[in-house]
């Protein structure tokens, strides 16, 4: 392997040129190339959503249940009150078409923001008052960690209450407990009782905790409750600095918080895929097919069996990256080097 040196403002910061399946790890310590990355595969996953809606829809049959078509984004839109109406038929196909495209523009401009970053953007972004030093970083800058980690929390949470406006000023979502097949409603009493919401993350309602829940009214007034914890700890974070015991256990490093992060999508993956196979009010029947169960027919898998399968399937790379990742950082902070052909002793680790 080669070292590769960029300079940028009469520094020189090099990185290790190595194979691309090592993927951002060339990054690690060139904030604005990562930045370029992080921007691109945005668009990708952006431009891959509004590809496959524009893909499912120029094949979708309406004579056919969704869950036979094996369909995954129309599903999400229906869930969502879009094109659907009494009893699930689609009366409506121009939302799926403009989600589909708008998702293309926007993935033009994230594509073009990646490009820019990665070949003519600042190699490392600057540290300072600036509008451009606001998003420079250090990885062992632990007060910086936190604020980034409260942004992203403050973003999830305003995610969450976007939800909560399309259930309650925009049109509402499908309940399949309406009428005879279900409909659209507007849902204009959420739950907020904190007793209600909270009780979910125990075996009150059934042994699938979350899952069992069975009318919307819990589940938006879950998503508001989501947003108000995620925003308040966001900005609790953006304000505060780490407590003394997380500095001691938490480790500060690039790959350490790719463990922490893919650790966490595991955890969500096997949480949806849960989610996914035994609750039929979120994932209504209608269009991701008959609860608890992966097939529709012999031999025919249906969108609600797609999604738990590759729900597992990914979550399960995830956590082997995760457990991989998080090794690599707690041996490189304990001063192993697996390139200098450095090795664990047994008989230390027994002693």
């Amino acid at each position: 392997m080669t070292a590769t040196s960029i300079s940028n403002q009469s520094q020189t910061y090099s990185f290790t040129d190595v194979d691309w399946y090592r993927g951002n790890a060339r990054l690690l310590n060139l904030s604005g190339k990562l930045l370029g990355a992080h921007v691109a595969h945005a668009g990708l996953i952006v431009f891959w959503a509004g590809a496959m809606t524009l893909f499912e829809l120029s094949n979708f049959n309406p004579e056919l249940p969704m869950y036979e078509q094996g369909l995954i984004l129309l599903p999400h839109l229906a869930t969502l009150g879009l094109g659907v109406g009494a009893g699930g038929t689609v009366v409506d196909i121009q939302p799926y078409y403009i989600i589909g495209v708008l998702h293309l523009i926007s993935s033009a401009v994230l594509g073009a923001g990646g490009m820019f970053h990665s070949l003519r953007g600042p190699s490392v972004l600057p540290e300072n008052s600036s509008f451009g030093g606001f998003f420079g970083y250090d990885w062992k800058d632990k007060d910086k960690m936190t604020s980034i980690l409260g942004i992203h929390l403050t973003l999830l949470g305003v995610g969450a209450w976007l939800l909560v406006a399309k259930a309650m000023l925009v049109g509402g979502l499908f309940d399949p407990s309406v009428g005879a097949g279900g409909d659209v409603r507007v849902i204009t009493n959420p739950t907020l009782n904190p007793l209600r919401i909270f009780s979910y993350l125990f075996p009150v309602h059934g042994a699938t905790g979350m899952a069992a829940v069975d009318n919307l009214e819990d589940v938006v007034g879950g998503h508001i409750w989501v947003g108000l914890i995620c925003i308040a700890g966001g900005f609790w974070h953006i304000k505060s600095k780490p407590f003394a015991w997380a500095e001691k256990v938490l480790i500060w490093s690039g790959e350490a918080y790719l463990s922490y992060s893919l650790g966490a999508l595991a955890y969500m993956g096997f949480l949806a895929a849960t989610f996914a196979f035994f609750n039929d009010t979120v994932y209504p029947e209608v269009f991701y097919g008959a609860a608890k169960m992966i097939e529709s027919s012999p031999d025919l898998v249906s969108s609600r069996g797609w999604l738990v399968s590759f729900h597992i399937v990914l979550a399960s790379l995830f956590l082997c990256g995760h457990i991989w990742h998080a090794s690599r950082a707690r041996l490189t902070e304990a001063g192993f080097d697996f390139k200098n052909d450095d090795m664990v002793n047994p008989t230390s680790i027994l002693s």
